[in-house]
């Protein structure tokens, strides 16, 4: 994550970095629009909530972040300056508290969540190596546990569960070639199965993980090159279009935008710049209703919140 101050271009603001005492790094902080605290957004209720800031360091503050819901927890993944650490903020405590670590700490992982438990897969470790490794976290005993190597390596995938099972898609493996195939994670046997063409568009290294969601056990993504919603046919292992996304995920890549589902709906949440200047739209379609023509529903603008979503996460539904 590049800082942001106002007024400047982003290699401005690097150079701004480059001139500065790390000493001074919390009050350009203050600055930085880029590290405002985590809000989260009550869709029964419609209102938005700030949530304490997180009391990690200045390098954890600055660095790319990941995130991950899981049961009552909301996890937060990022780069200290001793190293890798994960930050958890529990909802029923309303506060912040350093988790566990996993048994082998990683980045640019897939992850998905279902109940109290989590599975990441994949990732980076801390000398950039490309991982096949897997673990699990269960969040009420707040503890990992290592699973069965994948088939493959790869990092900038996406992770989900589905019919009771944990999947792994696209990313790219260690010599940075596009994975088409897709991984399927057997809790009751322990074992991965490789799915051929899962993801055949692929992901290149410049492309955001794939923009997946799961509603009612039926898989849907937002295609960041296209700008439509398909949705995975499970019986021929094919994708088919269902609808255009309601703002463009090609501008970027796909980052900066959040594609996710929230109980019987799919949520896509992205940045627009109009006449009342930056705002964040929360979009919402059921696409269950059988209804491909209905139009996505604005659930909240939120103003003066920049264009760009940096960490998403979805608790609760």
């Amino acid at each position: 994550m590049i800082a942001s101050f106002p007024g400047l271009h982003d290699d401005l603001a690097q150079d701004c970095l480059a001139w500065t005492s790390r000493s001074d790094y919390p009050s350009l902080s203050c600055l930085n629009k880029s590290l405002m605290p985590w809000e989260a957004f009550d869709p029964s209720r419609k209102r938005w909530m700030r949530l304490p800031r997180m009391p990690c360091d200045e390098c954890f503050s600055c660095a790319d972040k990941e995130s991950l819901a899981v049961g009552t927890q909301l996890l937060v993944f990022g780069r200290e300056y001793t190293g890798l650490a994960i930050w958890m903020y529990n909802l029923l405590t309303r506060s912040w508290s350093r988790c566990t670590p996993m048994n082998l700490s990683r980045c640019l992982f897939a992850s998905g969540s279902s109940g109290e438990i989590a599975i990441v897969a994949g990732g980076c470790d801390k000398d950039g190596q490309v991982l096949k490794s897997a673990e699990l976290y269960n969040s009420e005993a707040g503890r990992w546990e290592t699973l069965p190597d994948m088939n493959l390596a790869r990092r900038l995938s996406s992770g989900f569960f589905m019919d009771g099972k944990f999947y792994v898609i696209g990313g790219v493996s260690s010599q940075r070639d596009s994975i088409t195939c897709g991984e399927e994670y057997n809790l009751e046997t322990r074992t991965w199965r490789r799915i051929l063409a899962m993801y055949p568009g692929g992901t290149s290294a410049s492309q955001s993980p794939p923009l997946v969601a799961v509603v009612n056990n039926q898989l849907y993504a937002a295609d960041q090159l296209t700008n439509v919603v398909k949705k995975y046919d499970k019986a021929n292992n094919t994708w088919n279009i269902v609808k255009q996304l309601p703002v463009r995920a090609d501008s970027s890549n796909g980052w900066g935008l959040a594609f996710k589902a929230c109980g019987d709906r799919l949520l896509v949440v992205g940045g627009h710049r109009g006449l009342r200047g930056e705002v964040i739209l929360l979009h919402s379609w059921c696409p269950e209703r059988g209804d491909d023509s209905a139009d996505w529903e604005v659930l909240s603008v939120k103003e003066r919140a920049g264009v760009f979503v940096y960490n998403c996460a979805i608790m609760g539904c």
